[in-house]
Order: structure tokens, then C-alpha cells, then sequence
């Protein structure tokens, strides 16, 4: 009868617990998005899933990529990050269940008989080997909403290593545009010190036999030296570029290997896409609404604080003076208990967790917001800067081919003696840093189509994240590029209640 009763009210208690929980539900805050973007103009909305660095049509490229991605630190290192908190989420789901312990001890005792109480008077034995049970009663959802946190804390550093993943290729991609581009440049600077120097020496030559003036070599050797000036700078940049790209690959400092030239890379497609997709896209933004979700189960969980917890335990094995007895019938001990605790009385400790979780969840909501906001600039900015840098590349293309025609109508004239050399030298000194802007300004166009993917997101994030080889912590997010919970998850209800919503 008694046994009955006491299977009933346990059975009780475990459906109140699979009804309560303590705390607002989670759901997606609103927010304004805009229903285009300003400087949107042609491109695919598929194409944002694509590997795009392969359309540069560069193999080395193409390598490095794999390679940054196999072997980059900080990969490993959030790799590393989403394996912790997968064991974290396991260690808080293991509340759900029974904990069940076992012991044994062995002892050979004298106690002293000057005490009140009665004692053998001679050494003896005592044998014991026992199971112990506790399980703590999720009533008001406490264990509930704590496991509701860890995994949205492990979605947040899945989240958080798509977005490293993400940052990783576009960096590496941009920084080899950066090396083509001042390996372009060193090529310019060395083919104009060229042509330089040998004007140094026809005019040294013409000076001797007295054809020319001392000015003019002046002229023209300070001209040489301008130019010889901006090798070296070139080479420093050069240098910290490869040393740059080499710890992105995960290499000490070194050189680094060439494919094509800056002016033989393809033009990736562009891509294009809604404001409303950077919701689900942006490795940041989803990451940002994992840490809200995490934030407001935790506010659940503090709330529980405040109600009664209730927990069973339990032992029962065997106990003997004689280790050969151990194991008879008669040697059986067994108990069973519940326990309620709750808080009377905690000089304001129970309240104060419970304000420091509804303020940090005030902060990640407005975090989230951030994100979200920060999302549409970046991509309204990588929009503007794509258009904008086609028609600078444009305007220097075309002063490039404006100031070799000067260099060229100022020889002639010179050559024909209807100018001094000034002219020329003048002529010079405007080609060859517009050469060397309209050099980088291409670079920069290239750029800005690969800021321009990372700005949009999507699926060619999970496309690079399944290059990462080992793939340390893939198991834990195979969520691909969905929002992000594991295969095996459910994904949870999206949008969390705001924070004003508690204050009513």
C-alpha cells in the first residue's frame, strides 16, 4: 500500500515537472528590417552559397585557403571552444537523471572504553559495499532552463567558429590580392627606376660634351632617387604581408607562394541578397541570439531560486563484521529519503542572482539588436564600396592613359627642342604614382567583392568549415548553415520575450 502511494506521488512530481517551468519563453525580439538595401544592385541570391574564392581562378589561392583553414590557430582554437561547451551542456543535462554512486570500505577498529558509550573490548571488523542514489525533482524547471542555456551557449560557439571560419578566408583572400598588388606595384617601380637610370646616363653623357646642363642631371638623377625611394617601402609592405598571410595559414613567418597576376584573376560573381536574410546568415547575428536565448533561460533558472527544491535519495547494499558474510540476506541494509529545501531567509543572495540574470539579459538583447543593426551597414558599406571603387578604377585607368600621352607628347617635344626637360621630368612624376594608385584601386575592387560575401554570409561559411581537416568539433554542429542547432536537436523556438515583458 505505502509502496503505491509512494510510486504515485513521485510520479506526481515528475509530471509537475515536465509541465513547469519557471521564466519567460523565448522569442525572437522584433526588429525593423529594411525591406531592401540602398546601393543593392545585380547579382544572385544563390551565388552567396558558393565557393567564390575558386572564381578567382587562381589554383595557389584556392590552396591556401585549404591549407589556412586546416592549419589556422584560432580555428583550433574555436574548435577546441565548441567541444568544451558540448561538455558543459552534457554535464548540465546529466540533472535530469538519477545519480547513482557506489562504495565500499574495510575496517578493523579498537575503540577506547573510557567513553559513555559501550565498546568491544577487542579489535574488530566491519565490511560494507552500498549503492547510493540522489535525483533532484526539476519542479519548477530549473535543471530545465539551465540545460536550455548550455545549449544555446554551444549554438553561440558553433556560431562563433563559422564566424572565425568566415573571417579566416576573406582575410586570406584579400591579403593574397594585397601581395599580387604590391608585387604589380614593386614590378612598376622597378621598370620606371629602369628607365630612369638610363636617362641619368644619357644626360651625364650629353653633360660631358656639353649638350645639356648640370640642372638637367640634377633633374633627372633626383627623379632616379624619388623612384628608388619607394622600392624599399614596397618590399617592407611585401614582407609583412607574407608574414601576415603565413600566421593566417598557420606557418611560422615566410615567403609565400604566386599564382596569377592581379590583372589576370577573375571577377567573382556577385551576390546579392535580402536584410531580412542577414537574420539567419550572419555567423555574428545568429551567434548574438544564441547568447540572448542562453541569457533568458538563465533568468528562468535564477527565478527557481525563489521555490522549494525537492530531491530523493536513496542506498542500500550490505554490512558486515565478517567479510564472509558480506553477501548473505541477513547483511542487507537499504533507506530512502525526501528532502525539501528552500531559501527563508538570504540576506537579499537569492534576489540579487536573480536581477544580475534579468540584467544580462536586458544587455544580450540589446547586443543582439547591435549585431543585427551592425549587420546592415556592413553590408550597405560593401554595396556602396564595390559600386563607388569601379568608378575610381575607372577614372585612373583613364588618367593613367592621359598622363603616358603627356609622357609622350613632352619627349617629343623635348626631343625636338621645343621644351626643356622639366616638362618631361613633370610628365614622369604624374605617371608614376598614378600607376602605382590604379594598381591598388584594382586590388580594392577585388576586395570589395569579397567583403562583400562576408557581409551577406551564407552557405559558402559551411562550405569552407567542412575544409577544416581534422574537424575537431564539427559533430557537435552539423546544423549546417540552418540556425544552427545539431542534427539531432530540435531547433528551439525561435524569438525570446523582451525584457519588458518580465517588468509587467
Amino acid at each position: 500500500m505505502y509502496r503505491r502511494l509512494s510510486l504515485v506521488v513521485i510520479a506526481f512530481f515528475i509530471l509537475m515537472a515536465a509541465a513547469c517551468a519557471i521564466g519567460p519563453d523565448y522569442k525572437r525580439p522584433v526588429m525593423d528590417v529594411p525591406q531592401a538595401f540602398r546601393f543593392d544592385g545585380e547579382g544572385s541570391r544563390e551565388v552567396a552559397d558558393s565557393e567564390w574564392w575558386k572564381q578567382f581562378n587562381d589554383p595557389v589561392l584556392e590552396k591556401l585557403v585549404i591549407e589556412a583553414l586546416a592549419n589556422n590557430k584560432t580555428v583550433k582554437i574555436a574548435a577546441a571552444n565548441v567541444d568544451r561547451a558540448s561538455g558543459i551542456l552534457m554535464t548540465t543535462r546529466s540533472l535530469f537523471f538519477p545519480q547513482i554512486y557506489y562504495s565500499g570500505t574495510g575496517q578493523r577498529a579498537l575503540q577506547s572504553r573510557n567513553t559513555i558509550q559501550a565498546v568491544p573490548e577487542d579489535p574488530y571488523n566491519t565490511f560494507q559495499a552500498v549503492g547510493q542514489a540522489s535525483w533532484e525533482i526539476d519542479l519548477w524547471g530549473r535543471i530545465r532552463r539551465l540545460s536550455e542555456s548550455a545549449k544555446a551557449s554551444l549554438y553561440a560557439t558553433i556560431e562563433a567558429r563559422r564566424g572565425i571560419v568566415m573571417s579566416l578566408i576573406t582575410e586570406v583572400a584579400s591579403s593574397y590580392i594585397q601581395l599580387r598588388a604590391l608585387d604589380e606595384q614593386l614590378r612598376i617601380a622597378n621598370e620606371t627606376l629602369k628607365s630612369y637610370r638610363e636617362s641619368v646616363r644619357i644626360f651625364e653623357l650629353q653633360n660631358k660634351y656639353g649638350q645639356v646642363s648640370g640642372m638637367t642631371v640634377q633633374q633627372a638623377r633626383s627623379q632616379y632617387e624619388t623612384a628608388a625611394a619607394q622600392i624599399p617601402q614596397i618590399e617592407v609592405q611585401i614582407a609583412k604581408t607574407e608574414n601576415a598571410l603565413s600566421i593566417l595559414l598557420g606557418r611560422n613567418p615566410g615567403p609565400i607562394e604566386r599564382g596569377e597576376k592581379l590583372s589576370d584573376l577573375k571577377v567573382p560573381t556577385i551576390p546579392a541578397g535580402l536584410p531580412s536574410d542577414l537574420l539567419e546568415r550572419r555567423p555574428d547575428v545568429l551567434q548574438a541570439e544564441q547568447n540572448l536565448i542562453a541569457a533568458n533561460a538563465q533568468m528562468g533558472a535564477a527565478k527557481a531560486l525563489f521555490f522549494p527544491t525537492i530531491s530523493l535519495t536513496g542506498a542500500a547494499g550490505f554490512a558486515s563484521e565478517e567479510l564472509s558474510m558480506l553477501w548473505l540476506g541477513s547483511s542487507k541494509l537499504w533507506n530512502y529519503a525526501g528532502n525539501v529545501t528552500g531559501p527563508i531567509f538570504t540576506g537579499g543572495g537569492v534576489l540579487g542572482q536573480f536581477r544580475q540574470s534579468r540584467a544580462s539579459r536586458e544587455a544580450a538583447l540589446y547586443s543582439y539588436q547591435l549585431a543585427v543593426q551592425s549587420a546592415f551597414a556592413d553590408t550597405e558599406n560593401a554595396l556602396i564600396s564595390r559600386k563607388k571603387v569601379l568608378e575610381q578604377l575607372a577614372a585612373e585607368q583613364r588618367k593613367v592613359i592621359a598622363f603616358r600621352e603627356y609622357e609622350r607628347m613632352a619627349e617629343l617635344q623635348y626631343n625636338a627642342g621645343y621644351t626643356t626637360y622639366l616638362t618631361v621630368l613633370n610628365a614622369q612624376q604624374e605617371l608614376f604614382p598614378a600607376e602605382l594608385q590604379a594598381v591598388q584601386t584594382n586590388a580594392a575592387s577585388y576586395i570589395a567583392v569579397i567583403n562583400l560575401y562576408k557581409a551577406l554570409g551564407g552557405g559558402w561559411i559551411a562550405r569552407g568549415e567542412a575544409l577544416t581537416i581534422p574537424q575537431e568539433a564539427t559533430k557537435a554542429g552539423q546544423a549546417e548553415n540552418k540556425g544552427t542547432a545539431p542534427a539531432d536537436e530540435p531547433k528551439k523556438e525561435t524569438a525570446s520575450e523582451q525584457p519588458e515583458a518580465e517588468k509587467k
